[in-house]
């Protein structure tokens, strides 16, 4: 009977019903019931500003299947199935998703694809409804849950603008555009050498590399997909995504010539991406024309620069438009005056690129506010990051510093832009705690002991230097008084330091955090936020005469001040 029982169990999980485990007896399932669903709210008003975000969820009960012989179990042959219509019969249009838990959340761009396709008119509010359907089996009936209205508001999709996201799915700010919505997004890029991201759609498809070795211009929306990602080569580059064909390729413009009424060599502005060239007018008619050759990787290249395929650059002009074309034609320039422009070439826009000729010869230097340490904790993140940063605090000197709790295993370098890997400096001369600094240098600075460090350095200066930090640091200027007697100790979490002081009167000039009793290595601060070498905190001035606990950050650079 041991072998009946097994055929009529497997018979069990087909249909959900069997019988005879020995002669007379019937073996039922049962426990599938009506599902309690809920929906966190009853109108959703969606926009693009909204799309990444979870705007709606809904949570539900569930059957628990029983089986009247104790001795067996249910089988796992419960399908939970969550309906959306735009009817309330469910006639019509139905979109259907396949659930394995007891709920289910969207973003903003989920539901208003769903909304798209039930054919929901964008900007008009809309009842959408929701309902699970559960089953057993093909030929018992199933059952259904009541039906939840939620009121839907949805934007329309945009298919010109392909969106560029960064490694972790975040807009950058950057798009590339589709003029006739067809699939096919092109547009200029200042990148940085391989760099990555993922393209995502109006319609809220993300699409990166088919997620196969070798292949890296071949593209996909599948999940398990990587990013797409760039050669080794900083640079200017046209970019043509095309998602119909599955592929894309990226063309680089190492360098632009101008030639006509203005002679010489462009030069790329990576991070605006823009082309500039100084010039002296000596008339108010200007005619130019600017070409170069590219080198364009694509799927039938892959990332080798031996196998890029030169190509003709070149811009001409229609209308009053700015076009990229294959043959330079005649570019009109017209300037109030002689005297000195710059002539210049903006692409960040993919829907309007322009030339134009700005009054004077120079822009406004960009100063990073920060500089990153790739290689300063891989000891503890387990690989090369951005995450750890110095910030400026000299523009003159163009000098850096911040504490971070460092664990390097083959060095570090300093770089002055968040994931290019091109821009740093590392080691020229010195030891684990300071020296000089070389700009874009071939050894990395060595890597100290491991620990707690105040990291200052220099760019214009070409100087580094480490100063360890111990388990208690101090506070001076409290009630005017400037020694280092109120101690700050080291708690359980690394860099965070706290301690009681006493607040007899508002200090005058307000009070630092030193790491140390040198008077050398301070923090100001205010509003919670601490700086380098800042102004002194005045929070004290605010506050009641008493005892408070002061805690101090050092990773995040933050402070907060409690009774």
């Amino acid at each position: 009977m041991k072998n009946v029982k097994r055929i009529l169990f497997a018979l069990l999980s087909l249909v959900a019903f069997t019988a005879c485990e020995k002669d007379g007896d019937l073996i039922t399932l049962s426990g599938l019931e009506k599902n309690n669903l809920m929906a966190t709210r009853t109108e959703v008003i969606l926009t693009q500003a909204n799309s990444a975000e979870n705007v709606l969820a809904l949570s539900w009960t569930t059957s628990t299947l029983t089986v009247s012989d104790p001795s067996m179990s249910a089988p796992n042959i419960l399908k939970t199935t969550l309906q959306v219509s735009k009817t309330q019969n469910f006639s019509g249009t139905v979109v259907e998703s396949v659930e394995s838990t007891l709920s289910r959340t969207f973003t903003g761009a989920e539901l208003n694809t769903i909304a798209k396709t039930l054919g929901a008119t964008p900007g008009e509010a809309t009842s959408v409804y929701f309902r699970l359907k559960s089953s057993i089996g093909d030929n018992i009936d199933p059952v259904y849950s009541d039906v939840v209205t939620v009121t839907v508001t949805a934007y329309k999709i945009d298919m010109s603008v392909g969106f560029i996201l960064n490694s972790k799915q975040e807009d950058t700010g950057v798009t590339l555009y589709s003029a006739t919505s067809n699939g096919e997004y092109i547009g200029f890029i200042g990148a940085t050498g391989w760099y990555n991201y993922y393209l995502k759609e109006g319609d809220g498809t993300i699409w990166g590399n088919d997620a196969v070795t070798g292949t890296p211009f071949v593209a996909s929306s599948a999940s398990g997909r990587w990013n797409f990602w760039f050669p080794g080569i900083s640079g200017c580059y046209y970019v043509d995504v095309n998602t119909t064909k599955k592929v894309w390729s990226a063309l680089l413009i190492p360098s632009l010539t101008v030639s006509g009424d203005i002679s010489g060599e462009m030069t790329f502005d990576r991070p605006n991406v823009k082309w500039t060239i100084p010039f002296t007018a000596t008339s108010t008619n200007l005619t130019v024309k600017i070409s170069g050759t590219g080198k364009l990787y694509n799927s039938t290249t892959g990332t080798n620069d031996a196998a890029a395929i030169d190509t003709p650059v070149a811009f001409a002009q229609s209308g009053g438009n700015l076009v990229f074309a294959s043959q330079a034609g005649n570019i009109n320039i017209t300037v109030p005056a002689k005297g000195e422009y710059t002539l210049t070439i903006d692409l960040s826009n993919p829907k309007n690129w322009t030339v134009e000729a700005v009054e004077g010869t120079g822009g406004p230097v960009v100063i990073n506010p920060y500089v990153y340490l790739p290689g300063i904790d891989d000891g503890i993140s387990g690989s090369w990051t951005f995450n750890n940063t110095l910030s400026l605090y000299n523009e003159d000197e163009l000098a850096y510093a911040g504490v971070v709790n460092v664990n390097s295993l083959w060095g570090y370098g300093i770089y002055t832009e968040k994931d290019n890997w091109d821009e740093k400096y590392v080691y020229a001369s010195g030891d684990a705690y300071s020296g000089t600094l070389a700009y874009k240098g071939s050894s990395n600075l060595p890597a100290p002991a491991a620990g707690l460090y105040l990291i200052d350095t220099s760019l214009k200066g070409l100087t580094y230097k480490l100063v360890g930090i111990g388990n208690q640091i101090y506070v001076s200027g409290l009630n005017d008084v400037w020694d280092f007697s109120v101690i700050l100790a080291a708690t359980a979490t690394v860099g965070t330091y706290s301690g009681q002081v006493t607040i007899s009167k508002a200090s005058s000039w307000g009070f630092q955090i030193h790491l140390d009793t040198s008077w050398n290595h301070k923090f100001g601060g205010s509003s919670g936020k601490l700086y380098y070498s800042g102004s002194n905190i005045t929070d004290d001035a605010s506050l009641a005469p008493g005892t408070y606990t002061l805690t101090v950050d050092l990773l995040n650079g933050t402070y907060s001040i409690t009774q």
